[in-house]
């Protein structure tokens, strides 16, 4: 994908998990996410800030946090969260638009929504999934780099294998499932594991 294309995508999955997430109860809203502990809601708020920091801003932001991800996340994260969820919605849907990264890997600030997205989803129970030529777009780049998360680490040495879509990367062990199961597990969420098979697996597993 291009720049252009990959902004496109990013685009797309913020709307779309935009209107998964309308209509949520308060209880919904506050179920565990797959991302730690934070909260449905805060995973939100959390993409907010995501859209919403410039390379700048978020250098200030970081060296106040003295380069503690955590503190960073936590103090950009309460920003951006409503005074209720439904404000938490508003705000997101109003950065659905955003252009703005803290930095230029484009494809990264793709994974954060597709990644996160099934952060939300998946306790929730909402079958969305990211499109194949999204989740695609996010695999090449985790499976080349480690970036917010150790993925190409995660990788190095096995054979992932894509059921539903083109994607393909190494070499040793086989690990076979959607693009976007594989995307979760690179990103080190273990509740993906079972959507996956082949030999390599259990080494995957042993590294998340």
């Amino acid at each position: 994908m291009s720049r252009a294309d990959l902004w496109a995508a990013i685009h797309t999955e913020r709307a779309r998990l935009a209107e998964d997430l309308a209509g949520l109860d308060a209880t919904a809203w506050a179920t565990p996410s797959l991302c730690g502990r934070w909260t449905v809601e805060e995973v939100v708020a959390h993409l907010t800030a995501a859209a919403s920091i410039g390379t700048g801003r978020w250098i200030v932001s970081m060296l106040g946090a003295r380069f503690d991800d955590g503190v960073h996340n936590d103090r950009r994260l309460a920003e951006q969260r409503g005074p209720t969820p439904a404000e938490t919605l508003a705000r997101f849907r109003a950065a659905v638009p955003s252009t703005t990264a803290a930095t230029g890997h484009t494809a990264a600030w793709l994974g954060e929504v597709v990644v996160h997205g099934q952060d939300v989803r998946r306790p929730l129970g909402i079958a969305t999934t990211p499109s194949v030529g999204a989740a695609t777009a996010v695999a090449r780049f985790f499976v080349s780099r480690d970036f917010a998360v150790n993925s190409r680490t995660a990788a190095e040495g096995l054979r992932l294998e894509a059921t539903d879509g083109p994607f393909a990367h190494g070499g040793g062990p086989p690990v076979r499932g959607t693009t976007t199961a594989l995307v979760l597990a690179l990103a080190g969420r273990r509740a993906y594991l079972e959507d996956l098979a082949g030999e390599g697996v259990a080494v995957l597993a042993s590294r998340l």
